[in-house]
């Protein structure tokens, strides 16, 4: 059976620049759904659409990219994933992003086999960077672990519990590896980490990508 294109959305205030990312994804193969010039637009469009992943520029009239990533994804509203395509490499940019609920960020400066790279993989749940800033994600990420954690009583006898396999996916995952590397590690397909990332969403009662990473730092998953 043959797999569905994905659905991909793009939203930028620049016409000529938006209509070319828009005209590039859809020759590749991608089904672009819809696009928007800002962001109250984005929004609206892109609870209607549905797409899979959602290419959001941040600098946006009406609503900034920040604020559709938090209505549109933070807060659970769309199974939807964020690719940021962005001028700007600003380190306060990338993080305020990435914990508004954005999987990747990516500059506008990079080529058009990058981008649909970063799409491909961004709609298989890897999380997608423009070199260099990978590291400064895991940095923060670490920093924030690194803060005191705010009282909870209880030694959280509630925990919820994860399989080994879990676990180990998990603990992989806080490395900054890809579902591609992930499943090549464990000798398991590609949808199995997916449905491990999945299961453990759940129990864990997390919202996305950006809060497991940092669940498993806080939890030195990442220097096992």
């Amino acid at each position: 059976m043959t797999e569905r294109p994905i659905k991909v959305m793009v939203v930028d205030d620049h016409p000529m620049w938006r209509d070319a990312v828009a005209r590039d994804l859809a020759e590749a193969g991608f089904d672009v759904v819809a696009t928007a010039g800002d962001g109250d637009q984005a929004v609206r469009r892109a609870r209607a659409t549905v797409p899979d992943v959602l290419v959001l520029d941040l600098n946006l009239p009406a609503k900034p990219g920040v604020e559709v990533c938090k209505e549109l994804v933070a807060g659970g509203d769309l199974p939807v994933r964020v690719l940021v395509l962005s001028a700007s490499g600003e380190h306060a940019d990338v993080l305020e992003a990435v914990k508004s609920g954005a999987t990747g960020y990516l500059l506008k400066s990079a080529s058009t086999a990058e981008l649909l790279d970063a799409v491909r993989r961004t709609a298989a749940g890897d999380a997608v960077f423009t070199p260099g800033l990978a590291g400064l994600v895991l940095g923060e990420y670490r920093r924030l672990a690194a803060e005191p954690a705010p009282a909870r009583g209880a030694a959280e006898p509630d925990a919820p519990r994860l399989t080994d396999r879990e676990t180990e996916v998990l603990r992989l995952v806080a490395k900054g590896l890809g579902y591609k590397q992930i499943a090549e590690r464990l000798v398991i397909s590609h949808r199995t980490v997916q449905n491990h990332v999945q299961n453990t969403l759940g129990k864990l009662q997390l919202h996305n990508r950006v809060e497991l990473v940092r669940y498993a730092i806080e939890r030195g998953l990442d220097d096992a």
